[in-house]
């Protein structure tokens, strides 16, 4: 059984919407729909549970019907922060299915996230036990020493960038957040599901990513995901 969390609870105050982003149409399309789109066609996904923006509820739930998103199996309110919001999404997980199902953690406001990289994912994670989708790190990377300078870098064959999709086996995930909660570890502003476990001692395994994988966070980035759409439909563009 595997199981896709979606987590669509931010506000976009930070890119200065008046709606948050994932609910911000494209194409005559919610970006959250686009992004719920790609687990409803998924031959592995068995259900998906969707972490959401207090208020918005029954317009997921209207968008879903419309678009014919037939998997959506929960909506559940998120936490103050991502932490308590994929904290809540396990706990609604852990209410409708057994500690063996897979669970495949995801943002909302990634819609391009493509089938072969959700395959893959999966498959990691039922074979290594967990699996988070990365990348090359193509860019220098320098640590600073000061405000205006550095001596020191970091090869960049040693580093990966990684995003979602995520997977976990169920039981795994209410473990750590349960002892992430109890040591207080983990569970910082910038901390998310991979970072917990890393400080949690726990071993992570790479699935593969692609950089059209983007996360829709500035008003560049939907230009971006707006022509990317656009193009699948030019008859020219093969």
């Amino acid at each position: 059984m595997t199981v896709a969390l979606i987590l669509a609870g931010g506000s976009g105050h930070r890119m200065g919407q008046d709606i948050p982003k994932q609910f911000l149409t494209v194409l005559e399309k919610p970006v959250v729909i686009y992004t719920l789109e790609n687990f409803e066609r998924s031959k592995d996904i068995d259900g998906i549970v969707v972490v959401c923006i207090d208020g918005w509820h029954d317009v997921l739930r209207c968008f879903a019907h419309q678009f014919g998103i037939t998997k959506l199996k929960k909506i559940v309110s998120g936490g103050a922060s991502a932490q308590e919001s994929i904290s809540l999404g396990v706990k609604a997980v852990a209410e409708m299915y057994p500690d063996d199902t897979t669970v495949v953690i995801h943002d909302g406001i990634r819609p391009l996230v493509d089938e072969e990289v959700l395959a893959d994912v999966i498959s990691v994670c039922k074979e290594k036990g967990n699996a988070v989708t990365s990348m090359p790190y193509n860019e220098q990377i320098f640590l600073v020493d000061d405000e205006t300078s550095t001596k020191r870098y970091i090869p960049r064959e040693t580093v990966r960038r990684v995003s979602t999709p995520q997977a976990y086996p169920l039981g795994k995930l209410r473990w750590a957040y349960e002892e992430a909660f109890r040591r207080g570890v983990g569970i910082s502003p910038s901390s998310y599901v991979n970072t917990m476990m890393s400080d949690l001692g726990e071993t992570l395994y790479f699935a593969k990513g692609s950089d059209k994988n983007i996360k829709l966070t500035t008003r560049e980035d939907f230009y971006i995901f707006k022509a990317y759409i656009q193009s699948k439909k030019d008859p020219l563009i093969k």
